[in-house]
């Protein structure tokens, strides 16, 4: 049981991994492409930048996924190698990573809302201005199109995975 509860959470790290790889492959195009709609909306195109609004795989987004990914990785360690933390540890750590899917699923489905709220809270004319709909299009359009397939798959993995580990232990 406990190969089967590693090669799912070695099934979830891959997935954490997965999309800081296609944004720093694809960022910069991302990047590039919401600059040019802002520049079409008539607003300074730094104003992302200045503002810490960035579709690349830096800062957090490279950091939390690839930490993410590190826990599990070192649970699957101790799962395969039958220690006596491996059950207590695979609770929680499992148990944490569904939680923080479902905070990345949220803030993906909630992008435009955060996205406006953010920018009103600066109190910035030229931001409250931006077609926020729009520049997050064009961004998302900065990517391939199947890095949104790829993006469903990943939170289907993490979620699938991550209960069949739990289940695997109430079986056990």
């Amino acid at each position: 049981m406990s190969t089967f509860v590693a090669s799912m959470q070695l099934l979830v790290a891959t997935a954490f991994v997965s999309i800081p790889l296609v944004r720093h492959r694809y960022g910069a195009t991302a990047m590039a492409s919401a600059e040019a709609e802002l520049a079409r909306q008539g607003v300074r195109t730094t104003v992302l930048t200045e503002n810490g609004m960035r579709f690349d795989a830096g800062g957090h987004e490279t950091w939390a996924p690839v930490s993410i990914a590190g826990v599990m990785a070192a649970t699957a360690v101790v799962n395969l190698s039958g220690g006596d933390w491996a059950t207590p540890l695979t609770w929680i750590f499992q148990s944490i990573v569904l939680l923080i899917n479902c905070v990345i699923l949220y803030s993906q489905l909630t992008a435009t809302t955060s996205v406006q709220a953010a920018f009103a809270r600066k109190g910035d004319p030229m931001l409250a201005s931006i077609d926020v709909p729009t520049l997050l299009k064009a961004a998302e359009d900065g990517f391939p199109s199947w890095t949104w397939t790829l993006q469903n798959v990943r939170h289907f993995v993490v979620f699938g995975a991550s209960i069949l580990a739990m289940a695997a232990l109430v079986i056990a």
